[in-house]
């Protein structure tokens, strides 16, 4: 009887609450597609030059080709800043990453109006989640 009434009284209750903000927790993160993303990107300070990134996007030219000629940071071979966890990334970025459907550099989904961070204008392409 004592073993019973600990594990209703006090490990089943605090189960119990841990077990419903757990299952929130997971479906908040199914919804937001996982913990990390595989991200390119190209950035721009200046919001003239993102736009004509994206054009050179929407004429068809591939996403690795454009982020070389055009983006202004270290990810400039073809914009690939590989896989990015939850949180490590700046807020409108991941927000915009998070939000993307998984795409390919030959026929790419990537954020059109270009996304305005601290670091200037990007375009955000997501090649895998998990």
């Amino acid at each position: 009887m004592p073993p019973k009434k600990d594990a209703k009284g006090g490990k089943d209750s605090a189960k119990g609450a841990k077990k419903p903000a757990a299952e929130e927790k997971g479906a908040g993160k199914e919804k937001k597609g996982g913990n990390s993303v595989k991200v390119r990107h190209i950035l721009c300070e200046k919001q003239g030059k993102i736009m004509e990134a994206m054009e050179k996007l929407k004429a068809g030219q591939k996403f690795p080709e454009v982020a070389t000629a055009y983006s202004e940071d270290k990810a400039r071979q073809g914009g690939d800043l590989g896989w990015q966890i939850r949180g490590a990334m700046v807020g409108p970025f991941q927000d915009a990453a998070f939000a993307l459907p998984i795409s390919t550099v030959n026929n790419p989904v990537y954020t059109d109006p270009p996304i305005k961070t601290k670091f200037g204008y990007h375009i955000i392409m997501v090649e895998g989640k998990k």
